[in-house]
């Protein structure tokens, strides 16, 4: 089976069983890999209404078709089950090279059941497949334990994720971290886990992935590596990387400061990608990939792969921290411990503010660096009063202390580094999106009006069916200028079997509505594609767009526009018509 392995693995931890099952073909045609193949995997395997963080949850990993050859940042693999941080079904995705090293082990991706009765984690050594005790792991940082994993697996190399004690807690934004610097992010992906006790994943594999014709590939790899990837539009990654967005998004007067008051940093030099460049010790880049966007920092003592734009900013200038060397601490703390370093951000810029209006005292002040640093450590360990209610994110903490007017969230999940008041565009894509407020399914800061409502909403949807199927295919963000004829013509190559621009387009409206449908069986509504009261009520300070709200009228009238495109009615359930259109109408949600 050209560019899939074929074969799931199944692991059942209240069972301690591991066993293999063929790939569903019928599946991968319909919905290719990674996000949409997990997504059909976990909507066929748990209700709706499960808890997720009970044994009958399930984790579902995937990686992608292209993942493991020499494609170029196509290497990508996705996490999807459902959120323990906002209720909503959930997909995070991380570079570097595990999906590579699972395929190479012969495996397509992984399902994880049940729970384990004590701390365990999973070592793949190719056809060998053990679940092995990880009792003398519990409470490490995820630094730590990736390298007793490694030792275990007694080959250097091998490809690990892990989680830290934030994890072990079961903290709903922590995450899982793989090869130190790399996150499967948001939602609480380290929770899952950590309510299955796995502490994590080793995998070695000494296989390949076969492709139809390794000339003819090779070509249109080089091709496309040439003449697209390689060009102006991409190559900020490689010189810059993320760190250029603080100078565009505070030119635009989009960058969120002081917990989203302000869209301009006064002081966005000692943050920007000029200070990052002067930190700067080398590149790091994922497997096949020529940009290597990965920056080694170090100022004094603090070192770290990154930070990376939105660190800079949820991190940075929206709790006032002017100090890279205190952004470089607080984004090692947040990986190793593993917490998402942009909820903790957020969360914290929050509790700043709530402190200085006089809504609670949290000991927590803009600018203020001690505080900002040993609160991180609470919260990942539930230490301390404030550290465990911050553990529950924004929306916990300002509806325990009466402070909604200033929580920055969507669906529970909390902001991006974007301001929607600058660019409205920016608020349909938070709004819409399944996961909550989310930049990587739409990013329409480039439009040439950022408040042409009925444009934006045209951009924004297309985007989202183009990045569902570019998750799907494993591919990076950063590949900016790749569409679906490229795609399509890699994929009809490494098949050996011809693969349409439009089979694929169709396959991203239908991840999209399929992700719809799961949110509407547990109970989410139009009700809550909304944005936060500070964003419609409170005019933004500074910058070009001060003075603005993206006010409810704007935002309903957005969402008319959105669901009329999309064919759901104006309730936001998609029609039987576009249900038929996409094969979803014989599903069960």
């Amino acid at each position: 089976m050209n560019l899939y392995m074929g074969k799931m693995l199944v692991v059942d931890l209240s069972a301690k069983t591991v066993t293999t099952e063929p790939l569903r073909a019928d599946w991968a045609r319909e919905y290719w890999g990674a996000w949409g193949l997990a997504l059909r995997y976990y909507t066929d395997a748990v209700s709706p209404e499960v808890d997720p963080l009970a044994p009958e949850n399930v984790v579902v990993l995937m990686t992608a078709p292209l993942c493991g050859t020499l494609v170029p940042l196509a290497s990508r693999m996705c996490l999807v089950s459902k959120s323990p941080h906002t209720g909503t079904i959930f997909e995070s995705n991380v570079g570097g090279s595990f999906g590579p090293e699972l395929k190479y082990a012969g495996y397509d991706g992984i399902i994880i059941k049940g729970r384990a009765e004590a701390p365990v984690f999973l070592k793949i050594d190719d056809d060998l497949v053990t679940i092995e005790c990880a009792e003398h792991m519990t409470g490490q940082g995820i630094f730590e334990t990736e390298k007793l994993m490694e030792a275990a697996m007694g080959a250097h190399g091998a490809k690990t994720l892990a989680i830290g004690p934030a994890a072990e807690n079961m903290i709903s934004y922590s995450m899982i971290g793989s090869e130190s610097y790399r996150q499967f992010g948001r939602g609480g992906t380290g929770a899952l886990f950590g309510s299955k006790n796995l502490k994590g994943v080793v995998c070695r594999g000494t296989g390949g992935v076969a492709v139809a014709d390794m000339a003819k590939f090779l070509e249109r790899t080089d091709h496309y590596t040439r003449n697209d990837l390689l060009c102006d539009d991409n190559l900020w990654a490689k010189t810059d990387g993320t760190p250029i967005l603080v100078e565009v998004t505070n030119e635009m007067g989009i960058h969120p400061t002081r917990n989203y008051t302000k869209g301009f940093n006064g002081r966005k030099e000692t943050l920007n990608s000029d200070a990052i460049q002067a930190a700067k010790l080398g590149n790091r880049a994922c497997a096949s990939c020529p940009m290597a966007c990965g920056k080694f920092t170090r100022v004094n003592s603090a070192e770290i792969e990154g930070p990376e734009y939105e660190t800079l900013c949820l991190g940075g200038s929206n709790c006032e921290i002017h100090d890279l060397e205190a952004v470089i601490r607080f984004n090692r703390l947040c990986d190793d411990l593993g917490l998402d370093t942009m909820t903790c951000g957020s969360t914290i810029s929050l509790a700043m503010e709530m402190t200085e209006n006089g809504v609670h005292n949290f000991n927590l002040r803009f600018g203020q660096v001690d505080e900002y640093l040993k609160v991180v450590y609470e919260i990942a360990t539930l230490s301390t009063e404030r550290g465990r209610d911050l553990a529950k994110g924004a929306k916990h903490l300002a509806d325990k202390y009466g402070a909604t007017d200033l929580s920055m969230e969507v669906k529970g999940l909390e902001m991006p580094a974007y301001e929607p008041r600058g660019n409205f565009g920016m608020g349909i894509a938070y709004a819409t999106s399944e996961r909550g407020a989310c930049h990587l399914r739409a990013f329409p800061i480039f439009a040439t009006d950022p408040h042409d409502i009925d444009a934006l909403v045209t951009e924004v949807v297309n985007a989202q069916n183009a990045n569902s199927i570019k998750w799907s295919l494993g591919f990076c963000d950063f590949w900016g200028t790749i569409n679906t004829s490229i795609e399509a013509d890699l994929m009809s190559t490494g098949l050996g079997e011809p693969v349409s621009a439009e089979e694929l387009d169709q396959a991203g409206e239908r991840i999209w509505n399929l992700s719809r449908l799961f949110n509407l069986a547990t109970g989410f509504t139009a009700a809550d594609d909304t944005l936060p009261k500070k964003i419609m009520e409170r005019p933004l300070e500074a910058g070009p767009h001060e003075g603005r709200v993206f006010s409810r009228a704007d935002l309903s009238r957005a969402l008319q526009s959105y669901y009329e495109l999309r064919d759901w009615s104006a309730r936001g359930i998609p029609s039987s018509r576009k249900l038929a259109t996409l094969g979803l109408d014989k599903t069960t949600l």
